[in-house]
Formats: C-alpha cells, sequence, structure tokens
C-alpha cells in the first residue's frame, strides 16, 4: 500500500502559523530498525516531539520526561469535542487493553488544547471515564502551545461564545518509546463513514515496534 501526504491538522488544515511543520509524509526507504512496522519512514520526524512542561491531572507540574517514562499512545484533543476527540481517546484506551492482553504495557495520554476549559478536575473526570490508565495533562495557554509547537499540533479556537467554542486541531495519535521519542503517529479513529485507523491497527503496529526495541 502506497501511502500518501497526511498533514498535521483535522486532516486537511495546513498550519503555517507559530512556525508549525504541518506536513509529513512518508517516504519509501526505511533503514532503521522498526522498518518491519511500517511502510516507509516518517519524513521529518526528528522534528516531532520534545521537552514540555504541563500540568497532571491531579494539579502537579511535570516534564515530558516525567510523564513519558513508558511507551506512550499521546493524543491533543479537548473534553468539550463533540466527537473526533472522544472516538481517538476511546479506540487508543481500546489498543491500551489489547496491548496489556499481549503483555505490552503502553499508557494513554491525553494532552488538552482548551486549557481555558479543560481544568485538572476536568481532565480527572474524562480520563476516568475513558481509561483508568490514561493520564490527562492541562497547563496554561502558553504551556499548551509549547507543547503543541514541540509535536507540529495545529490548534485554533472556533466561535466566539465562552461555553460553546469548539476547537479545531490535529487528530494524530503520536507513539513515543522511551530512548527513541517519536517512532510513528496514527490517523483518527474509524468514524460514521467506517474509515480510520482502528484499536486493533493501533496495537498491531505499536507491538511491532515494541518487539523491535
Amino acid at each position: 500500500m502506497n501511502r500518501t501526504t497526511v498533514t498535521l491538522s483535522s486532516v486537511a488544515v495546513l498550519a503555517a502559523a507559530g512556525g508549525l511543520a504541518a506536513a509529513v509524509w512518508w517516504t519509501g526507504r526505511d533503514d532503521g530498525p522498526f522498518a518491519p512496522c511500517r511502510d516507509g519512514a516518517v519524513a521529518g520526524a526528528a522534528a516531532i516531539g520534545g521537552a514540555f512542561e504541563l500540568v497532571s491531572e491531579t494539579g502537579e507540574t511535570v516534564t515530558d520526561e516525567e510523564v513519558l517514562d513508558a511507551p506512550s499512545l499521546v493524543y491533543f484533543g479537548y473534553t468539550y469535542c463533540p466527537d473526533v476527540c472522544p472516538f481517538d481517546a476511546a479506540r487508543n484506551a481500546q489498543a491500551v487493553d489489547l496491548l496489556a492482553e499481549r503483555g505490552y504495557e503502553v499508557q494513554p495520554v491525553f494532552i488538552s488544547v482548551d486549557p481555558e476549559r479543560d481544568t485538572p478536575e476536568v481532565m480527572a473526570e474524562f480520563t476516568e471515564y475513558m481509561h483508568p490508565d490514561m493520564l490527562g495533562l492541562t497547563g496554561s495557554p502558553e504551556q499548551i502551545r509549547e507543547a503543541a509547537q514541540a509535536y507540529r499540533v495545529y490548534h485554533a479556537r472556533r466561535g466566539d461564545d465562552p461555553a460553546t467554542y469548539l476547537m479545531d486541531h490535529t487528530v494524530f495519535t503520536y507513539l513515543m518509546i522511551p530512548g527513541h521519542g517519536f517512532v510513528d503517529l496514527f490517523r483518527g479513529a474509524p468514524g460514521a463513514s467506517g474509515e480510520g485507523v482502528t484499536a486493533e491497527e493501533v496495537a498491531d503496529r505499536t507491538e511491532c515496534y515494541l518487539s523491535n526495541t
């Protein structure tokens, strides 16, 4: 299967604001240790991931080194999201359970792009509902912006009503492995159209990476 160009946005938005490198694509060659796990190499992978300081759902300030100390599925979204985020978070939670059945411990991480509404308390309620091991992270607008920039994540507010505004944002999940950093990304979960990456596919590809570390 040939992979086509994928943009780091709501699948179609090309974001240049804030110096975000939006485009990521797969090339035909991958000479690294994870070659069996994907069809090609992620161009620009070295620019994805990096240092951040955020606030956990328990109210503690944490760094990327402290919270990404195990294989992790990292997703940027927000709790008020009406459709995409719940689908993707639930898909990632299911993938984590499938991996646990196979003997792999993987942490699901949900980073808010909506710090105005997503307080630590709100994040705790959301992640507890999604999965007992899901880690919710939020922070100040500046902290969120820096984390998003590290992962080349596009996000922007849409609407003026302080209660009902929506957030446009990247809908990829990032697979992070200690000692390797970012190794791959997964598109959104299947929605009404049935298209998307399933929990089984996420689990299978993640297992491949972990078995080759």
